[in-house]
Formats: C-alpha cells, structure tokens, sequence
C-alpha cells in the first residue's frame, strides 16, 4: 500500500519537529552509558510540548495526558545510545548532514528516526480523549550495549503494559520475533607438555571436538518465523608459544536463540553436550514475539505492512510483555560507515505508526 503523504499542517509540524531533534541529536554524542547530554535534549522537547516528563539515569518517559489506570497501556520504546562510529567513515558522524534526500549521521538510522518518529507520534496523539488505551513514551539508554540502566531499569515504575512497539529501523514493517542472544565464554581444558612428546590431553584440540559439537548441532524444535536456533564460534585463543602444548583453550560463542527455547534451556543442553566449561555472560536476553492475531499486528497488515521474524537483538529482548519492532530505516545501514536514513523514511514512518495505532485507539 502507497503510503499517504502528510497532507495537513500539523503532521508537517511533527515532521519538521522530529527532524529538527534527530539533527540535534546527531550533533551529540551518546555512547553507551554516556547519553546524558541526549537525554536533556529529549527533555527539552518535552517541555517545549508542555508535556510532563520523568527522568531516572538517562531514561526519560512521558504519560498521554488522560492517561486512565483502567485501560490497557501501550508502550512506545526507542533508545538514543549509539555505539562508535565505525572506522570507515569519510563524513563528521557528529555532522547532521542532509544531501540527496538523505540525514547522514551517526544514529540517524540506528535508532534516531525511529526514536522521533515515535515521539512525533506521542505528541499527535499526547492530548486526545477517549483512547482506548493508554500511551507511555520511553527514551531509553544502553540498548547498544543491552546493559542494565535502560529500559529495564524503568520498566517497573511504567505501570502495566499490554504491549510495546520497539522503534528499530525495519522499513515500517513489523517484526514480530525477534532471536534472542546467549553469549558463552568456554573453557577447555588440558594437559601441558613438551611439543615434541606425546600428548593425549592437548586443550586446544579439546576445544576442537567441543567446536565442532557447536558447528553441527541442530535444535530440534523450528520456528516458523526464526528459523534455527543459530550457534556460532566467534573468537578462540590457546597457547603462547609453538613448542609448548597448552594447558587451556578460551573460545566465545554466539548463541541466537528462538521463542522455542528459554536461553536457560539452551544453555542446559549445551552443558549436556560438550565437555568445556561454558559460562554464559547472561541468560536475560530471551527471544520475544507477539502473536499475529494482535489487534495492532492486524491493524499493521491491513494498512500494508508485513510481517516477519527478526535475527538482531533490540531493547525487546528486555521488555517482558508482549512486543514487536517497528520503525523507519533499514538494519542493514545501522552500525555502517557514513549512516544514513531518507528524509521520506522519517515522514512516512510518523504517518504509518499514526495510522495504524488510531485503528485501534
């Protein structure tokens, strides 16, 4: 479906708005566990909207204005960390830089433009009566780093939820799964000695068996929508010098998890099957989903968008209630050199999530 244009005044108001706090925002810097400076930018735009907001850390989050204890509450969540920009980069990553219909800049994509294009949204839909839910806006820190002062942090003090919708760049599409993420630090053990004598207990080829088990094994249970359970050797160190045989080998695994499977239940079947000592960094980081019978999932589909399974880990991974990822951009721009959104991106984005919440609030 031809997604409408925003024809009335006030949605080029929300446009210009968003547009102009993204820029601001790209010209601040907000690594992980330093987004203070953003956060009262965030604030700013409340207060220039007259809304009331509230702040913990680096996480601010703001009520509709007739917010009602007994309706269900809708959760709007983006983050506005950044991770480092990348090496690659041939622009200022700090430089709001608009060219061939593009905002080059780092965060544009990841999650800037889904983060003002939710709060365009808020503020559309800030003081209307009647709603038929609730609405809590959150701007969340470290979801780069998925550490523990974001969005879990807060969730507690938000009230109950019935769902949330994750701003991430999915071209306005809904992902509505998402893998979860296991990270296992292993350890295998061995015997040292001289290179040149026999030796049956060599830690290194120890780990070899053990990493081969992680290349080969297939979960039995299949989603639908995520696919396999996904394991992946990413970093190994044994040894120090060609003459010794090691008496360790360290190997990391990257472990995507489905909603078929707890990342406890995955961790106990790995312990069950290989012979290192594996420690996993986290077990909080759980695959999330919403079903696709979700009023806002229909909603979603009958104004034309698709839906599908997502593979990157967001804030959703954190959030317990029902979710899905929804916002402008594409993933495969996020953490690249030179990044970027369209400008039409952030426009239709503030249109589509208009839209398709007013088909059921």
């Amino acid at each position: 479906m031809k997604v409408l244009e925003l024809q009335t005044e006030q949605h080029n108001i929300l446009y210009q708005n968003a547009l102009d706090l993204l820029k601001k925002l790209i010209a601040t810097q907000s690594f992980s566990k330093e987004e203070d400076q953003t956060a009262l930018l965030i604030e700013d735009f409340f207060k220039q909207h007259q809304i009331l907001y509230h702040r913990e850390q680096n996480n601010i989050w703001a009520y509709n204005k007739f917010y009602d204890k007994s309706k269900p509450t809708i959760l709007l969540n983006s983050h506005h960390d950044t991770v480092k920009p990348n090496k690659s980069y041939t622009l200022n990553p700090f430089e709001p830089i608009e060219k061939d219909g593009k905002l080059f800049g780092l965060g544009s994509n990841d999650a800037g433009g889904a983060l003002v294009s939710l709060l365009a949204t808020f503020v559309y839909f800030y003081d209307k009566e009647n709603l038929n839910y609730n609405l809590v806006m959150t701007a969340t820190a470290e979801e780069e780093i998925s550490g523990v002062n974001g969005v879990e942090s807060i969730y507690s003090k938000l009230g109950a939820i019935e769902f949330a919708i994750v701003g991430e760049p999915t071209e306005m599409h809904l992902a509505i799964a998402e893998k979860g993420l296991l990270v296992l630090d292993c350890l295998a053990k061995g015997t040292p000695s001289h290179a040149a004598h026999p030796n049956n207990d060599n830690a290194l080829l120890n780990a070899v068996d053990d990493i081969l088990w992680f290349r080969s094994y297939s979960f039995p249970k299949k989603s639908e929508l995520l696919g396999e359970v996904k394991m992946t050797v990413t970093v190994i160190h044994a040894g120090e010098q060609h003459n010794v045989v090691p008496d360790k080998c360290q190997f990391t695994v990257d472990v995507r998890t489905t909603e078929n499977y707890s990342n406890t239940e995955v961790y106990e079947i790995i312990q069950q099957h290989v012979k290192s000592e594996v420690t996993p960094r986290s077990l909080r980081l759980n695959s999330s989903s919403i079903p696709l019978e979700h009023p806002f999932v229909q909603a979603g589909i009958a104004y034309g968008r698709k839906t599908y399974g997502s593979p990157t880990s967001s804030d959703q991974a954190v959030i317990p209630c029902a979710s899905l990822k929804m916002g402008p951009g594409l993933s495969t721009r996020s953490h690249s050199a030179d990044e970027y959104i369209f400008l039409d991106e952030i426009k239709d984005g503030i249109s589509i999530y208009i839209n398709v919440l007013s088909k059921i609030l």
